[in-house]
């Protein structure tokens, strides 16, 4: 291992360098939610191409996913999350200044690729430089950057679009990328653990292929119907070129992304796990917005304003859960945050026409409590039972599923939400925002039912000699 401006580079001096830019990269996910019709109205768009702003960002930060392990391993992590860093900050001006619809969306997909990098480097970094001590408590901060982002930018991005216009949600990028440049380039310490190694050119064709395909079939099958053919061919496509990619992976010596990794028992168990609560989270983010927004009539600042409580106590949990951790381990934390969030998830299927945003706000404070036990012990439990040298492989593979089930879950419940509405209304005779409301408590139902299944699954992290021996070869 090659390092260097050691002496410089402390357990928080990492952690401020690693928050600023994850918080950043977290944040630009769901500023622009908010501003959807304001970008409508200024370049005289539709609504389906208004959103690729977002699905052309989320499909982004999956697809450069796969390729992080080995531009990581080629570069080190330091100058790839700085790389990152600059990227973002400049495509985050290009946005500022785009001159129609299409070329705010290219800007935008453009942010998307350097942002996807942004987050496994950032938690490859945390693996890599701090002592394994002290790793729970660092990807406990981790998580709250990555999260706490996330839940507060509906209400910053309703704000700043409301006193400043659409650009402000970019420009306020500048200053703080450049900050977060200056932090990582001083803090960081400069190492390399891996030899570099030749770029595998048919798997990343493979891969790139086989996940863009997928992810505009996630993203677009809402519309296409899931049914539609265009739905189903790039769905069967794009799983063959990544059987393919697979299979290649696991037959030469140098693989894009090590696969291998899935073989560790309690990296796979975590990481279903990690998709489970990836799914519940984006299905509240979802179903929250449109209830309050299309049957209590609230503007979407408010609806941030009832999001907020629950952000604040997920943050709250997560800072306790870190120092937790080292004391009752990742089982119990997990299985603890699972029964919040499957008893507020069933609570969350009572809530109707007449249901109180007191009552909304209550079981979101819980279900995000519940995340708040969940997240970082996950993280870390999945994690940790990978070698320190697989690390960043691992981390791509992660951030690559995590992505894809975070579209394929906005997806899917967005499918499911449409239809269920359109069976409520030909059923009886109940009135459009009735349907709406029945059917947002379908989907909460199908959210606590994937908890439930995934409960068990947290007995199974607990690590032993044998998986401790299999993790050591898997290089």
């Amino acid at each position: 291992m090659e390092t260097s401006n050691k002496q410089r580079s402390t357990f928080w001096t990492i952690l401020v360098a690693v928050f600023f830019g994850n918080f950043m990269a977290a944040l630009s996910t769901t500023t622009i939610n908010v501003a959807l019709p304001v970008f409508m109205d200024d370049f005289d768009a539709s609504l389906n191409t208004v959103q690729w702003m977002l699905s052309g960002f989320i499909m982004a930060t999956g697809i450069i996913a796969p390729i992080i392990g080995f531009m990581g391993d080629k570069w080190s992590y330091k100058r790839l999350y700085v790389f990152a860093l600059a990227g973002f900050t400049i495509f985050s001006a290009l946005c500022s200044f785009a001159w129609s619809i299409e070329s705010l969306i290219a800007f935008r997909i453009l942010q998307g690729l350097f942002s996807g990098m942004i987050m496994p480097t950032t938690m490859t970094i945390i693996y890599q430089t701090i002592s394994k001590e002290k790793q729970a408590v660092a990807i406990s901060y981790w998580s709250i950057s990555a999260m706490l982002a996330p839940a507060l930018g509906p209400s910053i991005g309703g704000w700043l679009t409301e006193l400043f216009g659409w650009k402000s949600l970019f420009l306020m990028n500048i200053p703080i990328g450049i900050v977060a440049v200056i932090v990582a380039l001083r803090y960081i310490p400069s190492y390399k653990l891996s030899r570099s190694s030749k770029l595998d050119w048919i798997g990343f064709g493979a891969v790139l292929i086989g996940t863009t395909s997928l992810l505009v079939a996630f993203s677009e099958a809402h519309s296409w119907g899931w049914a539609g053919w265009r739905t189903l061919g790039l769905v069967s496509f794009g799983l063959i070129m990544l059987a393919l990619f697979v299979i290649r992976t696991l037959h030469i010596s140098n693989p894009l992304l090590n696969l291998r990794v899935l073989t560790i028992p309690r990296f796979t168990y975590g990481l279903i796990i990690n998709c489970a609560v990836t799914i519940s989270l984006y299905a509240a983010t979802l179903l929250v917005p449109i209830y309050m927004q299309n049957i209590k009539g609230a503007s979407s600042f408010t609806t941030g304003l009832v999001m907020f409580p629950g952000t604040l106590v997920m943050v709250l949990v997560s800072l306790v859960v870190g120092q937790l951790y080292t004391k009752i381990g990742p089982a119990r934390l997990i299985f603890t945050g699972l029964i919040l969030m499957g008893v507020a998830t069933w609570a969350l299927t009572h809530v109707g026409m007449t249901s109180s945003v007191l009552f909304l706000t209550v079981w979101l404070v819980i279900r995000y409590a519940g995340i708040g036990f969940c997240n970082m012990p996950v993280t870390n439990a999945t994690m940790s039972a990978v070698p320190r040298e697989s690390s960043g492989h691992a981390s791509a593979v992660m951030n690559w599923v995590r992505q894809g089930t975070a579209a394929l879950s906005i997806s899917l419940f967005s499918s499911i939400l449409s239809s269920q509405t359109l069976a409520h209304l030909k059923s009886g005779e109940v009135s459009p925002n009735v349907a709406l409301s029945l059917s947002i408590q379908d989907v909460f139902l199908i959210g606590t039912i994937i908890i439930i299944v995934t409960m068990p699954l947290t007995l199974l992290l607990r690590k032993g000699k044998a998986e401790e021996t299999e993790a050591a070869l898997v290089n």
